[in-house]
């Protein structure tokens, strides 16, 4: 009988590292640099706002968000975003 998953891989975990008591030299400490997980996620400051849009607008960014797997809020957001910083760049 085969098994359903692992055939292939089996192969490559015959193959064991043996670890040794060898000193290894001379050691450094490296304080923790990296941040706590509530700190990796960035959140900017939003604001829930009523938009009124051309229905052939949303259809046409609700079709775009399908094909692309994400949210058509999120891309209305997003282009707004990058038209206000490119915008107030040049201003």
């Amino acid at each position: 009988m085969v098994p359903d998953i692992g055939g292939k891989e089996e192969k490559y975990m015959k193959n064991k590292i043996k670890y040794t008591d060898e000193p290894m030299g001379k050691l450094k400490v490296i304080n923790d640099f990296l941040p706590p997980p509530d700190q990796l996620v960035l959140r900017e400051d939003n604001v829930k706002v009523t938009l009124a849009l051309k229905k052939s607008s949303v259809e046409f960014f609700k079709k775009e968000a399908k094909r692309h797997h994400t949210s058509y809020q999120k891309m209305i957001r997003q282009l707004v975003d990058w038209y206000s910083s490119r915008h107030q760049k040049s201003a």
